[in-house]
């Protein structure tokens, strides 16, 4: 396949914030929609376009008959295309008229390769060289998403070397549909093709800076590719520009010691200053919005640089500088010097020999490759979502949406030091333990001194191999060998909230089928459940999968959080449960901890552990929670409640909040109740 590879300035990046653009944007009455409407499709394109979608689709059907395991791996890559033109026509996401030969590019694409799997030929794509477009089916909500390869020349498919792998994310496009992504795979080399090295664009569903389900589908993207390619995983890069140095950064601090190298060029790093900088935005949040920026605010998580080479770019005359200088200067305290390059007398975009020397300094790390096994370990976090790094584990916090903290050494009596940990597990493969002086224990058997906060832990010694696993837990102010006891509902991994966490593995949005006593709750719910399929498919680019609360499997309850709509009354899973979860809901009062509130006037929103399935979440009446008005600048599309809130009904829905918050807080470390702070 022919492809062009852009001069030193790639289009994308330097285009990437033409919409989201100063204090026209910050009208929460007066909001955009992203992504706009698109053009009239004339009628013969439509038809001609529907004709081929529908021959397709046919296609696909007979293909997914087929038992063979490689058809079924292939499927992906062909529904993709199919599935871009066919969202394209029904979402009204033609943009411009060259759209359209775009279309008839994608769907001739996906003709060639079914024809090549229904005549047994295989699928050459996935031994192809060059600009590769191939697809996965993502686990959140079972759609197909695309990614885009380039594939270098000296890629040897029979052969067993690895290779290096960059994974490049795009910059802000409000018109980026499927369509327009998957054209630009297919002709579009990128900003930087090194030598010997298979680069990965991530679609990251959309314009959403890679944040939450865009964050996962990175994650999902390397996976996928690590299956279909050998890849070396010490050798695996995170970059970009713009929007994507917003998600070079964030994804960077959130998994440090899985890269070699972060290459983050402009973008931003944080919400509040950037925003005030960029979008000229007076912010006051309210203090749980506030404490939820946490996740996103790079400056925050500076400490985990120590973990991850990093080389950022700016021009010199790029407002967007803004984001390297603040992480910067946050890096200071830690003994280090961010190396910055920054091309001189160049905006918002990449000067030549800046670029050459990001490329030469890049090339030289991937050479010395990621530090799989540190000597000593430095890590910050704020939520479990992200707690691991290297040979570290935190299992537990003392508090979420605090700084938490874990230093860990291995000299001959492993040290750690923390702060808000209270259990961490420590896993070092073998040949990587240290072999530290033994002591007896009770039992004869020997142990080993660990140094946890100054107070000393035996533990296991390593084994033969020089491998080590332990864990360890705060009891009181006491450090003890073993993990966290199980006896109760305990904040961890992948269950901690808030809302947003929801969407980021498999849901369902379970439907009612009754009808609420509350006239009121019942048009407010019927709204946002509405909107909340609308806005996923605009900002995360799925459907949402639903499901009527009659025909609710125990599979269904196993496999998928599970987002109820309604109140005890109307939804009938949520009447078998309500009993389990911490509010009392009846016909009259709603009593959310501390707090009772009218439910004819009311309505409750909340993430918890489902009483079904304590592995799972259950959410009410939410979808994500960031809403249009944040579409409209990325740094602003942050999670916007925490773990439960309570809406005055009596205040509609804006394009910022599902109506007046009368009443939010997170749950404490137990999923329990905690007092509602004052408004200042």
């Amino acid at each position: 396949m022919r492809f062009r590879a852009w001069p030193l300035l790639y289009i994308l990046p330097i285009c990437a914030w033409a919409h989201a653009d100063g204090p026209v944007d910050n009208t929460i009455e007066q909001v955009r929609p992203v992504p706009k409407p698109g053009i009239e499709v004339p009628a013969a394109v439509r038809q001609a376009l529907v004709t081929e979608i529908d021959s397709l689709r046919g296609e696909i059907s007979t293909l997914a008959a087929k038992p063979r395991s490689d058809v079924q791996a292939a499927l992906p890559d062909i529904e993709v295309f199919v599935r871009a033109v066919a969202d394209a026509l029904q979402y009204n996401e033609f943009f411009a008229p060259e759209e359209f030969d775009k279309a008839r590019a994608l769907l001739a694409e996906a003709r060639r390769r079914a024809d090549h799997l229904l005549s047994a030929e295989g699928a050459p794509w996935t031994r192809q060289r060059g600009l590769v477009p191939r697809a996965y089916r993502s686990k959140i909500d079972g759609s197909i998403q695309p990614f885009g390869l380039v594939i270098p020349e000296s890629y040897t498919f029979e052969g067993k070397d690895r290779y290096r792998l960059d994974v490049w994310f795009h910059g802000r496009g409000e018109t980026l549909s499927e369509l327009n992504f998957l054209h630009d795979r297919m002709t579009n080399a990128g900003t930087f093709t090194p030598k010997d090295t298979i680069v990965l664009h991530p679609y990251g569903r959309y314009c959403n800076a890679y944040k939450l389900a865009g964050e996962v589908d990175v994650d999902e993207a390397i996976a996928a590719v690590k299956r279909m390619y050998r890849i070396d995983e010490d050798r695996v890069s995170v970059r970009g520009f713009s929007m994507g140095g917003a998600a070079a950064w964030q994804i960077a601090v959130h998994q440090p010691n899985s890269w070699f190298a972060a290459n983050p060029g402009a973008g931003f790093s944080e919400t509040p200053r950037f925003l005030n900088v960029f979008q000229k935005e007076t912010l006051n949040p309210p203090w749980y919005e506030k404490a939820l920026w946490n996740l996103y605010d790079c400056d925050k998580w500076a400490g985990n640089i120590r973990m991850v080479p990093t080389v950022a770019y700016s021009g010199a005359d790029d407002i967007q500088k803004q984001a390297a200088d603040v992480m910067a200067e946050a890096v200071r305290p830690f003994g280090m010097e961010l190396l910055h390059v920054i091309g001189p007398k160049t905006g918002h975009q990449y000067e030549p020999r800046a670029k050459a020397e990001v490329e030469a300094r890049m090339d030289t790390l991937a050479e010395v490759g990621r530090k799989r096994v540190p000597q000593d370990v430095h890590f910050t976090t704020f939520t479990l979502r992200h707690n691991q790094s290297a040979w570290i584990t935190i299992d537990a916090l003392g508090e979420h949406w605090k700084a938490a903290t874990i230093n860990g050494g291995q000299n001959l009596v492993p040290f750690f030091s923390t702060t808000n940990v209270t259990a961490f597990t420590v896993n070092m493969p073998p040949g990587s333990a240290p072999l530290a002086p033994m002591e007896q224990g009770e039992t004869s058997n020997p142990v080993m001194p660990v140094e946890i906060d100054h107070q000393e832990v035996l533990a296991p010694p390593p084994q033969s191999d020089r491998s080590w696993t332990a864990s360890f837990h705060k009891d009181g102010d006491s450090w003890k060998l073993g993990p966290l006891p199980q006896d109760q509902l305990q904040k961890r991994h992948g269950l901690q909230g808030p809302i947003d966490d929801a969407f980021l593995d498999s849901f369902l949005f379970v439907t009612p089928t009754g009808t609420s006593p509350n006239p009121k709750f019942q048009a407010w719910c019927n709204a946002e459940q509405t909107r909340a399929v609308a806005r996923w498919r605009t900002q995360f680019r799925g459907i949402a999968p639903q499901v009527k609360d009659l025909d609710l499997t125990e599979a269904q309850i196993a496999a998928s959080n599970l987002i109820l709509w309604g109140d005890p009354s109307s939804n009938e899973v949520l009447k078998k449960i309500a009993d389990k979860l911490p509010f009392q809901w009846t016909g009259d009062e709603i009593v959310a901890g501390d707090q009772k509130f009218q439910a004819s006037d009311h309505a409750l929103i909340l993430v918890f552990p489902n009483p079904l399935n304590p592995a799972r979440y259950i959410v009410l009446n939410s979808g994500f929670t960031y809403r249009e008005y944040d579409d409209l600048n990325n740094a602003r599309q942050t999670p916007k409640l925490p773990d439960w809130a309570v809406i005055d009904l009596n205040t509609p829905p804006s394009s910022r909040w599902p109506g007046k918050v009368v009443g939010a807080n997170f749950f404490d470390e137990l999923w329990r109740w905690k007092p509602t702070p004052a408004a200042p």
